[in-house]
């Protein structure tokens, strides 16, 4: 495996639970280091870019509603094939399915409030990324002190 990076975003569910610190921390715990972070509130256009791919859909406009609806806490992820790593953490997308330990499993309620966001696939990852961090937000393991 290589060295990857993936975007997490911790989503207003999750976050309105006080599950920000548990997430972090399990991200941590299984070898993914945060080498962005940020909190912030999405209004309607920075939603509705970020979810474009899937305007077409009939969720979207309740997506949008949703991830407006509170803070988020946005991060880049990094480590030995870390897509994979954070999807296998995340479980599956609708929570009434993911299993006990997973992130949604523990924190979501739905397939909607899902409590967290990650990239599928490397170029998916890296427009993610992109949308939120500029490269000089992003300080990698071997750049910290």
């Amino acid at each position: 495996m290589s060295i990857e990076r993936t975007l997490s975003i911790i989503k207003p569910d999750a976050v309105a639970k006080g599950a920000t610190g548990e997430i972090l921390k399990r991200l941590e715990a299984a070898g993914l280091e945060i080498i962005g972070l940020k909190k912030a509130q999405l209004d309607e256009t920075l939603a509705q870019g970020f979810y474009a791919v899937h305007a077409e859909r009939p969720f979207y406009g309740d997506l949008v509603k949703f991830m407006t609806s509170g803070p988020v806490v946005i991060s880049v992820l990094e480590g030995e094939g870390a897509i994979a790593k954070y999807r296998d953490l995340m479980g599956p997308t609708n929570s009434t399915e993911a299993p006990a330990g997973t992130i949604r499993g523990d924190f979501g309620t739905d397939i909607e409030k899902n409590a967290v966001h990650g990239s599928d696939a490397p170029e998916t990852a890296k427009v993610e990324i992109a949308y939120f961090f500029d490269a000089s937000q992003l300080v990698a393991p071997s750049q910290a002190l």
